[in-house]
């Protein structure tokens, strides 16, 4: 099969378009031809090994999983004995790591059936990002109907599902990106978007009942000023440095947690069968949709990580592994 493969850290350019062995399907497996597969941050921070936290988990010197990847969608080929959930010809997506490949193996729970109205493309975006948001929002942050919602870092891929998951929770959503993105994050349900660069969120007037903060690029102090004495601030990314990266601001939110008005916690999302199938359920239904800023072909996948590292993207980009069946759903982020 073809993957992407790189044998060294370092910039896009150390990847490679290579023929590999396809995996093998243990009794417990699901042989997936993938069909698509998503950009993430942590594709990023895996390929160039930094934060050198990473280097811990992926390798010290050289990656020990040589295909990246975590998010995909794609059809069933074939299914080890002791599989239930699934059959040949199902069309599934979950978060499976290795997935820059023709074809993956993974545990059935992995996986989720993709609705029928749902591209490979807009289901290959979810995963990871979706259930940052949906998994910080509920369960860190606690959101109910009524709340006032900030989420700053709006145009991204968690702060894309993260506005339109906080509306179907029924709360009043308050959201911050750059100029170029307020038109964009208006169109996702955003009740008010504020440009970044013009208006600083921690010097207004307004007060906020949950805080989902995917950047991290205001001092915790500011952000406790604009919190409601009950309310939540949740840490789901920040910018990072060569060493432990974002670990800092999250050191720095459990460090925040022991005073003042509020909760601040930090999360890193858990794939659950129980919550992959929650957002199943709401890209079936149309209350969420994936932000699209780019396909690109297997071929490209260097130029696609590359566009991941500038962090500009609206939403996510996602690459096309194998041609696309039509389903009806759009894939140009439209929402």
């Amino acid at each position: 099969m073809q993957a992407i493969t790189y044998q060294r850290y370092g910039p896009p350019d150390v990847l490679e378009l290579r023929e590999v062995d396809a995996p093998a399907v243990g009794d417990d497996q699901v042989l997936v031809r993938v069909h698509a597969a998503g950009v993430n941050p942590a594709d990023w921070h895996y390929l160039l090994g930094t934060p050198y936290l990473v280097r811990l988990i992926a390798g010290l010197r050289r990656p020990k999983r040589q295909i990246l990847g975590f998010d995909m969608a794609g059809r069933v080929e074939a299914v080890g004995r002791e599989v239930t959930r699934f059959r040949p010809g199902d069309d599934v997506f979950g978060e499976v790591g290795g997935a820059y490949a023709e074809f993956v193996a993974c545990r059935e729970d992995r996986l989720v059936i993709k609705p029928a109205g749902v591209s490979y493309e807009q289901a290959a975006a979810v995963p990871v990002a979706a259930l940052t948001a949906l998994q910080g929002l509920r369960d860190r942050g606690r959101i109910e109907a009524g709340h006032h919602v900030l989420i700053n870092g709006a145009s991204g891929g968690v702060g894309t599902f993260a506005v339109q998951i906080a509306k179907t929770f029924g709360a009043t959503v308050t959201a911050v990106c750059s100029a170029r993105n307020v038109e964009l994050v208006h169109t996702l349900g955003a009740d008010t978007v504020l440009d970044y660069t013009q208006t600083d969120f921690t010097a207004g007037d307004d007060r906020f009942d949950l805080i989902l903060d995917a950047v991290g690029n205001h001092p915790l102090r500011a952000c406790r000023r604009v919190m409601n004495a009950d309310a939540t601030y949740v840490a789901v990314g920040a910018t990072t440095g060569d060493w432990i990266g974002p670990l800092t601001h999250l050191l720095r939110v459990r460090l925040a947690s022991f005073g003042g008005n509020g909760r601040m916690v930090s999360m890193l999302a858990k794939s659950t069968p129980a919550d992959l199938h929650v957002l199943a359920e709401l890209l079936e239904s149309g209350a969420v949709a994936a932000v699209i800023d780019r396909v690109v072909p297997l071929a490209d996948a260097a130029e696609a990580l590359r566009h991941q590292g500038e962090g500009h993207a609206q939403g996510k980009t996602v690459i096309s592994v194998a041609p696309s069946v039509a389903t009806g759903a759009t894939t140009d982020g439209s929402a």
